[in-house]
């Protein structure tokens, strides 16, 4: 009987060890095929930069290579002295930081009322502001244009920004968090001493929504930052463009200056990466947050 006990036990942990060893292979095979697949994300992305620092002879060898041979500054000098590069960031840095404050302003406003005043018509508002997510901007872009014309804001950031106030997955984005963060009992103890209505959203609600607010605004800021069918429209002046618009004078018909370009879009880079990077730990939060079941 002991005899028998010790082969059960000698094949149980046999039968553990096979398992723990194909786990870890399993893992091990993920890891290596994400960073596969990182690395492929990555390439395009850093022979961008490295073709920035590139001479037009060594941008058109072969094999291409990834570190340049003989860096130069040259293309970053013609592009600052040829073309207005600083006053179309700064166009669209002006644009996107404006846009981002519209979003998140309105969003906080309707997601929290749409996420705690329970109206029968507020459902029916939701799924109206949802409906608007599946309407492409080029359907109502050219009547929206003739309404900035008829204000007289075109070639001006607030034309651009007559486009860009309200984000309808914002609004959905901050209705979750509102419903699965802020628990009704908290809102009701602030009323029963006294608290208006305005008083609770700025003092308790918002503070709650930090990490949400916080990946809504990445969200705002790329998608003005990245926007180029509706600043190609409105904007008419070369000193008006945005970056987008400004990085497709670049290319012609028949010819592509990949040196300045390269150069101008790492430049471009810099604003985008930054503001991710400091807030990619709110960015992620927030938009796991919206998984939660009700």
């Amino acid at each position: 009987m002991t005899q028998v006990q010790t082969t059960q036990t000698a094949d149980h942990h046999q039968y553990g060890h096979r398992l723990r060893r194909k786990k870890r292979n399993i893992n091990l095979s993920i890891d290596v095929l994400l960073f596969v697949i990182s690395i492929s994300m990555l390439l395009p992305l850093m022979f961008l930069v490295a073709n920035a620092f590139k001479t037009p002879q060594e941008m058109l060898a072969w094999p291409p290579t990834i570190i340049p041979a003989d860096p130069t500054l040259e293309n970053f000098k013609s592009v600052l002295s040829d073309t207005p590069l600083l006053r179309w960031i700064m166009n669209s840095i002006l644009f996107a930081c404006l846009s981002t404050i519209c979003i998140v302003a309105t969003s906080a406003i309707a997601g929290y009322v749409l996420g705690k005043f329970r109206y029968r018509s507020m459902s029916i508002i939701f799924a109206l502001f949802l409906a608007t997510a599946v309407v492409p901007f080029e359907v109502y872009m050219i009547p929206l244009y003739f309404q900035v014309k008829s204000l007289g804001f075109l070639n001006s950031v607030w034309g651009l920004l007559f486009g860009y106030m309200v984000m309808s997955f914002g609004i959905f984005l901050i209705r979750q968090n509102v419903i699965h963060s802020i628990p009704d009992e908290l809102l009701e103890a602030a009323r029963i001493d006294g608290a208006s209505e305005f008083w609770i959203f700025l003092r308790i609600v918002l503070p709650l929504l930090r990490g949400a607010l916080a990946a809504l605004a990445v969200l705002a800021f790329f998608q003005a930052w990245t926007s180029f069918a509706w600043p190609m429209i409105v904007a008419t002046t070369r000193e008006s463009y945005t970056i987008e618009v400004g990085l497709a004078l670049f290319q012609t018909g028949f010819t592509v200056d990949l040196g300045r370009l390269s150069a101008a879009s790492a430049t471009v880079l810099i604003p985008s990466v930054l503001l991710f990077v400091l807030l990619r730990r709110n960015f992620v939060q927030g938009i796991a947050s919206t998984g939660m079941k009700e």
